[in-house]
């Protein structure tokens, strides 16, 4: 009979019984294209929050901004800001687009800290400039923040001495500094950025500039460079 069983398996009564016991003895068998599922979802969300991290930080992202942004500045206001620095300053449009110009750059830390300074000062309140200087030298000043910005040693020290006690000037010889830096590194590029030319109309859409972080070349998309005297 066992004979005729092996030989004839749609005789084998037993087969359901066998199939259902070795389930039971393995049930890991059972888990694993659960566990495989899971571990490929989980691959797929890491993947993507990269790849949106990757967007969020690409100069793609800062080109899109800035179009956006100047084909609402007229030619003539553009051409005043190469007047002087002031002049750029003292116009809303002209501090976005050098933001914008200062972002392709890596440089951004600086503006952004000399508009929070601007903003600081216009505080009365006792408890809003103990907490907005606490911001300010959170992001900006201490040493490895964020967003710090290249000041001397003996500023950094008075800034921390008057933290605990801020007044609205207790910013303004950083702020000095880092507006000077603008000036002197930051806004000569800019005059002879494409797009401050393109604002102009100098010159048409050609080959963007790219500031590495080394601050001692410019690479264009081509992959050539030229050398820049490093004002550090």
């Amino acid at each position: 009979m066992e004979t005729l069983v092996f030989l004839f398996p749609q005789f084998n009564f037993m087969a359901q019984k066998e199939e259902a016991y070795f389930k039971r003895l393995d049930p890991q068998h059972r888990q694993e294209p659960t566990m495989k599922a899971d571990g490929n979802r989980h691959q797929d969300k890491e993947k993507t929050s990269r790849q949106s991290l990757t967007r969020s930080g690409s100069h793609d992202n800062v080109s899109h901004q800035t179009k956006t942004t100047s084909s609402n500045i007229s030619t003539e206001t553009a051409l005043q800001w190469s007047n002087s620095f002031e002049e750029l300053m003292k116009n809303a449009d002209g501090v976005e687009t050098f933001s914008q110009f200062l972002r392709t750059e890596f440089s951004e830390e600086n503006i952004e800290f000399w508009l929070a300074c601007e903003e600081f000062k216009t505080y009365d309140s006792e408890k809003k400039l103990l907490s907005k200087a606490k911001h300010i030298y959170t992001v900006f000043i201490e040493s490895d923040a964020p967003k710090e910005v290249n000041i001397d040693y003996s500023t950094k020290i008075a800034i921390q001495t008057n933290l605990s006690h801020p007044t609205r000037s207790c910013f303004e010889a950083a702020q000095v500094k880092v507006y000077s830096l603008m000036k002197k590194d930051s806004y000569p590029r800019f005059l002879h950025s494409d797009l401050y030319l393109r604002l102009t109309r100098r010159r048409g859409p050609g080959v963007t500039m790219f500031r590495r972080r080394s601050r001692s070349c410019i690479f264009n998309e081509r992959g050539g460079g030229t050398a820049e005297p490093s004002p550090w």
